[in-house]
């Protein structure tokens, strides 16, 4: 089997020129980051964000080159770029202020200490039962290694752009998405490292026409790992979901996230009991495989409220498998409810706090 090096990607790439100064790619230090797993290849092409739409072909024939290379299974490259600040307003912000995100009026975490408690499920059925309520939706699918949120939402095309500076997020069911699962092959592996993730985030955030939004839900990756923090310390999140299992381990890594979460000064809205206990679509029995209560319990230890306890129940996964959230294709069911409660208690927290950010009346006597 050939052995890709490292020295082999850059010498592919030395034959690419960036067309503004006339030199490769290479010798310009435009290349960084290079990842090399099982003969797949991810690197980052450093520009000028002015320069971004200008430079698109340029990342396509960086990658076409490295494809070239003997031995080479995949390669993916993504155009990263430090922005320049936006201009300041009339009252300087504080260090640490984050970068607003025009037209969403809300962004929405929703999160989870681990993997396996079902994350994803929940907040594709917590966006849409937004959407059931009457509020203009998004989902941005911040997981770049797992990325769910197109096939649970029943997109099969990729994200495009209409006029050449910005993507489109593809629409389903009445919110808008964005996922690196609309951007690269479904096959393709994700190898890349902290800043890479960083820079794809900050794309799918900033470099898509999200339009007028009320509430932005993002699928978070699990843990608290780079994702996590790129998007807690760079985004003004109204909140974040913490969605858990009952028992005790899953308990312990929910608290690690509310940690976290509370670390970088992010409000915790709620947390969300799934797998809460299992109700025998036969005889009616339940049974409560997974401990039941503990996700309320730790919730009320911890001083958050507790948003809801969904079911484990075979529909719910069926249908989020198969592109069709349980919200959307049995809307009147009890499972669906639920996640429109959530949603309600989630939607009722963003308005107290936009309630809570309005000044006082003005009373004017005559």
């Amino acid at each position: 089997m050939t052995q890709v090096t490292e020295q082999q990607i850059l010498d592919a790439l030395k034959q690419i020129r960036d067309p503004g100064r006339g030199q490769d790619v290479v010798a310009l230090g435009m290349i960084s980051g290079i990842v090399i797993k099982d003969r797949n290849v991810g690197f980052a092409i450093e520009i000028d964000p002015a320069a971004a739409e200008a430079m698109e072909p340029v990342r396509q024939a960086c990658e076409e080159a490295v494809r070239m290379v003997p031995g080479v299974l995949s390669a993916t490259a993504v155009l990263t770029a430090e922005r320049e600040p936006a201009p300041a307003p009339a009252q300087q912000p504080g260090p640490g202020a984050k970068a607003a995100l025009p037209g969403i009026d809300a962004v929405v975490a929703v999160a989870s200490g681990k993997g396996g408690v079902g994350k994803s499920t929940v907040a594709v059925n917590l966006a849409l039962g937004m959407a059931a309520n009457g509020l203009e939706v998004g989902v941005l699918d911040a997981d770049i290694y797992g990325p769910s949120m197109p096939r649970m939402l029943g997109i099969a095309g990729r994200a495009v752009s209409t006029d050449g500076k910005t993507l489109d997020p593809i629409e389903s069911y009445g919110v808008k998405c964005m996922s690196i699962g609309l951007l690269v092959e479904e096959e393709t592996p994700m190898i890349w490292r902290g800043p890479m993730v960083q820079g794809a985030l900050e794309q799918m955030l900033r470099d898509v026409r999200w339009g007028p939004l009320d509430v932005m839900v993002v699928d978070m990756p699990p843990g608290t790992g780079d994702a996590q923090l790129t998007m807690a310390q760079r985004v003004p999140l109204a909140g974040a979901v913490i969605v858990s299992t009952p028992q005790d381990i899953a308990l312990l890594d929910a608290r690690k996230g509310l940690a976290m979460f509370r670390r970088v000064e992010v409000p915790v809205l709620g947390f969300v009991e799934n797998m809460s206990y299992y109700l025998c679509p036969n005889c009616g029995t339940r049974a409560e495989i997974f401990s039941h209560g503990g996700a309320r319990e730790a919730a009320a230890a911890l001083g958050v409220d507790f948003l809801g306890e969904v079911p484990l129940d075979m529909e719910i996964r069926e249908t989020s498998d198969d592109g069709r959230p349980i919200v959307v294709s049995r809307p009147d069911s009890p499972h669906a409810k639920v996640f429109r409660e959530i949603a309600t208690r989630v939607a009722d927290q963003l308005a107290g706090d936009a309630e809570a950010d309005r000044p006082a009346p003005r009373i004017v006597t005559e």
